[in-house]
């Protein structure tokens, strides 16, 4: 039996030649059986009590030549096997805008991977939000193609930074969830291009090992089926030197349209990539064994190269849901919760003047980390809202509990506090990765699990509560605790503050504790547009066997309408204020280059995410009025005043040319816009030219 030896710090050149070598002398049973999960991933499932991906599923592998398996870890909240540190969902990290933050949270589910004995993360989810009402929108980070590629890279390098193959998902155009499995997606070239391909490229560019296709079809073709996708756009024109794994069970339907598309790895296990069906395919000349040979090449290229690169520490079981990484959810927590509203400076709290506050609400007790599909977290413990309230009150401050079923009680309770904090929103079951709950005990079928939501406004009994309890008192809060926009017409004026809460992980009750009570400032900001009516925003319905995707969605959309939101894109207050000034702009040798001011003028220290973008009112094509092409997250002391400079390149205001099939640059006059949000009032504008 040959061994080969696999040496630490092997460059790419001699990774490639000693696969090379390999594949020569593999046998054609031997490269099938590389392409596709193993078995015992059921066998894993089932005696794990059918917990998904309780521990790493395997794929592959070749014992004898010293490389191992590839180990596939779920995410993206944190590490789905065992009891892991379960963060925010990926949308509430979108809200920090901190790519510093999102690039330490890869790192801890990195270490974490490989403290279960995984090499592979399933969980780099960069779907663009196209409508809110989407299930599986709590697993991405918004709608704007430009913060969903940073925020995506910055989770990539994290990850891969403890030699944990990132997977970026799902590839491509999948943001409907009950119809996943069928429903064919349609939109012009310009529209794939310029909104749902550039996230995944610049993860591409930040150099992610993987890419997993969609269920869905785009033009027709399935995406795991597709070789525009996979080959022409994914392989050939980005150069992307990874492999490609299926979404799981339905992502392949057809094992030679797949193989033959560009489809490495069909997972979790065997089902079309059987040994006997692939080979007699590559006898009667339906698949070239080439075509195997390179999709076995590119799995195996990546594996060597986690295995020869050197690990920067050692990955003990005790990394597992450790203090350090604890103390990094209760702080990603903390930075992604968004203040919409505080009139009258409600908030923070004073515990010197409260000595009664209402806790009002179901969920207020409830463990409600977010969807229970393929991204459930199943941490060693959470903290309830309830019990990181009590445990941050002083002994003087009393706090009075009520579930809110009963109105009448709600009101009575209002009543009798200083201030109220309202509840409200959803749960796994009203949204996320649509699935059949299984009993595993009875075997019998039960309802769905998530799936889209019907309507983006509350439940009638959550907008019925704020409305009993509101006119009771007039220092209420509403915490909402969700995974994507509200819509709040029929309530946000009746109360003076709002705190958008979202599925906040572990350590999430003591992180709104501290951010209520004034311990933390708040700096998250909105990572999509909240309207105020549901007919803003692009067609939606969950049931659907056909959908043409537009150009404009989201910011973009309501710029182009005229039409105000409820609350902008990048919107989010904090305990104290910011102010922009001097904003001088140059464009010089390929980069636009933005100058300006910015002073804390309170008195709190806080952060503030400045954000950049590029006005297009000017061009000669249809293109939206404006694009984020930067932001930044800065942290001033109390009467601090800094200079700060931000950068554009010129390849990022280019716009796709169907005719050419090139990216061009027009040469006009743009603006530049800095500022808190997308909302242009707010903002400094400068002129350039190209």
């Amino acid at each position: 039996m040959e061994q080969w030896e696999f040496k630490k710090g092997m460059s790419a050149g001699e990774i490639e030649q000693s696969v090379d070598i390999i594949i020569s002398r593999l046998k054609l049973k031997e490269k099938i059986y590389l392409i596709s999960g193993n078995l015992d991933t059921i066998l894993a499932f089932i005696i794990d009590g059918f917990k998904y991906n309780y521990r790493p599923w395997k794929a592959g592998g070749l014992k004898r030549w010293g490389i191992p398996p590839v180990k596939f870890v779920d995410g993206p909240r944190g590490v789905v096997c065992g009891r892991s540190t379960c963060f925010p969902v990926a949308m509430a990290r979108g809200a920090s805008w901190d790519k510093e933050l999102e690039e330490r949270i890869g790192q801890a589910i990195g270490r974490e991977i490989r403290a279960h004995g995984g090499n592979y993360f399933g969980g780099v989810c960069i779907n663009l939000l196209r409508h809110p009402a989407w299930g599986r929108a709590q697993e991405t980070y918004g709608e704007d193609p430009y913060l969903l590629g940073e925020m995506g890279a910055a989770l990539t390098r994290g990850v891969q930074h403890h030699n944990v193959m990132a997977c970026v998902k799902h590839y491509a155009a999948n943001n409907i969830e009950n119809s996943r499995f069928q429903i064919d997606v349609r939109m012009d070239e310009r529209t794939l291009r310029e909104v749902y391909l550039p996230h995944f490229r610049r993860c591409i560019e930040e150099g992610a090992f993987s890419v997993m296709g969609a269920y869905n079809k785009f033009h027709g073709e399935y995406c795991c089926e597709n070789p525009y996708l996979l080959r022409t756009i994914l392989k050939e024109e980005w150069n992307f030197d990874g492999f490609t794994l299926s979404d799981f069970l339905w992502g392949v339907r057809d094992a030679i349209k797949a193989i033959n598309a560009g489809m490495d790895l069909e997972m979790p296990f065997t089902r079309h990539y059987k040994k006997g069906k692939v080979k007699k395919a590559v006898r009667e000349g339906l698949i070239k064994e080439e075509t195997i040979d390179e999709a076995v090449k590119r799995i195996l290229r990546k594996l060597v190269e986690i295995t020869v690169a050197e690990d920067p520490q050692e990955y003990d079981r005790v990394l597992i849901a450790c203090d350090r990484h604890v103390r990094l959810a209760r702080e990603a927590a903390e930075k992604s919760m968004v203040l919409l509203k505080n009139e009258g400076g409600l908030l923070p709290l004073d515990k010197k003047r409260i000595k009664k506050l209402a806790l009002i609400g179901e969920l207020a007790e409830e463990v409600n980390l977010g969807d229970h599909g393929s991204s459930r977290v199943r941490p060693p413990y959470v903290v309830t809202i309830r019990e990181g309230l009590q445990s941050h009150l002083v002994n003087n401050l009393e706090l009075l509990h009520c579930d809110g079923k009963n109105l009448e009680e709600a009101r009575d309770t209002a009543r009798q506090a200083d201030a109220v904090i309202v509840v409200a929103g959803y749960r796994h079951n009203d949204e996320g990765e649509y699935i059949i709950n299984v009993d595993s005990k009875k075997r019998k079928t039960k309802i769905p699990l998530g799936g889209d939501r019907q309507s983006i406004a509350l439940k009638q009994e959550d907008i019925n509560l704020i409305n009993a309890v509101a006119p009771q008192n007039a220092n209420t809060v509403v915490t909402l605790i969700c995974g994507s926009a509200i819509t709040m017409e029929e309530w946000k004026d009746n109360v003076p503050a709002i705190l958008m809460g979202w599925y906040h992980g572990m350590e999430g009750g003591h992180a709104l504790a501290r951010i209520l009570f004034g311990e933390v400032n708040p700096s998250g900001k909105l990572p999509f547009t909240i309207p105020a009516r549901e007919s803003d925003l692009p067609y939606f319905h969950p049931e659907l066997e056909e959908i043409e995707c537009n150009y404009y969605h989201g910011y973009t959309l309501l710029d182009k309408q005229g039409i105000e939101a409820a609350f902008p894109f990048g919107f989010g207050l904090t305990y104290t204020n910011f102010e922009y000034s001097n904003l001088q702009v140059e464009a010089v040798e390929g980069v636009v280059k933005a100058v300006f001011e910015l002073e804390n003028t309170g008195d709190r220290a806080g952060e503030e995410i400045v954000q950049l973008y590029i006005g297009l009112e000017n061009s000669a094509v249809e293109r939206p009025g404006k694009i984020l092409r930067g932001f930044k997250k800065v942290y001033l002391a109390p009467e601090e005043k800094t200079t700060i400079t931000m950068e554009v390149s010129e390849g990022d205001l280019a716009w796709y040319n169907p005719d050419s099939k090139a990216w061009e640059v027009e040469n006009m006059e743009y603006k530049l816009y800095v500022g808190p949000s997308s909302r242009q009032e707010k903002m400094l504008v400068a002129g350039f030219e190209l």
